[in-house]
């Protein structure tokens, strides 16, 4: 695991006087080894998730797991934070233990769309496809749909979603073999800008609440927010903050309406 990074924003956009939470990739954050996985979550069951798929991504500084989501039978979207500076990414799909899946694909940075204006230091644009070859779609592998194109869109503010990830164990040990997940309650930007500031959340940021220490955690970044109960993508797992996945702050994910003609340019996907 890399070490511990705190990500240096530009506030200068708001008052000197304001003091706001450090948002970190959960890749990134230092949690105790029963907060590795999402905090206080529920395993899943085979078939729950057929969407959710597993990533190993290899980099010159080592390797790392993340999660994604299938969004077509060769499409797979997840964070930028989790494919910068890969060089190979092997794709699990259809299983919720880890490295034990149904169909196993690994392919190289080419085929890798990393959204060209990703910043890891504003957290901007935090969103990457990933095409693999095509699968075959079955009760434990099928896609999730995308939001419809539209004029405008929910803020989906009040709203109930999941997500899901396998997460590590330890910061020092392996990452979880069973799939879990949790459901939130979304909240408004603004009230995840009163943590985080409006440099970081902008409007392409979704945010849930985190309460009773149930969160999204290290090794989940990449992984879905899906609405509950419609089978619909919403987020891309984002940021934590820095006091560790438990302290209550809204996690953050990549706003997925904000980016459906980035999406259909690069994947040909939409609706």
């Amino acid at each position: 695991m890399k070490v511990f990074l705190v990500l240096s924003l530009a506030l200068a956009c708001v008052s000197a006087a304001a003091v706001y939470d450090t948002p970190v990739f959960p890749r990134d954050v230092v949690v105790a080894e029963e907060e590795g996985r999402i905090t206080n979550g529920q395993q899943a069951y085979s078939g729950q998730f057929p969407y959710q798929v597993g990533l190993s991504l290899q980099t010159t500084g080592g390797s790392f797991w993340c999660g994604g989501s299938l969004i077509g039978n060769a499409w797979v979207l997840t964070a930028a934070h989790c494919t910068s500076g890969a060089y190979s990414v092997t794709v699990y799909l259809g299983s919720t233990t880890r490295a034990v899946a149904s169909v196993t694909h690994t392919v190289g940075s080419g085929s890798i769309r990393q959204h060209t204006g990703y910043n890891p230091n504003t957290l901007a644009n935090d969103i990457s496809l990933i095409n693999i070859p095509a699968v075959g779609f079955t009760s434990l592998i099928r896609s999730i749909r995308l939001p419809a194109i539209s004029s405008s869109y929910s803020t989906y503010a009040g709203n109930n979603a999941i997500a899901s990830g396998w997460g590590r164990t330890s910061n020092t040990g392996s990452v979880a073999n069973n799939l879990n997940y949790a459901t939130f309650q979304v909240i408004t930007n603004s009230v995840c800008a009163a943590t985080y500031g409006t440099a970081v959340v902008t409007g392409n940021t979704i945010c849930v609440s985190t309460p009773g220490g149930k969160s999204t955690c290290q090794g989940d970044s990449g992984g879905p927010l899906a609405l509950q109960n419609a089978d619909t993508l919403i987020g891309v797992t984002s940021f934590v903050s820095s006091a560790g996945c438990t302290s209550g702050a809204p996690a953050g994910f990549v706003r997925v309406t904000s980016y459906l003609d980035w999406i259909r340019a690069n994947s040909g996907i939409s609706y």
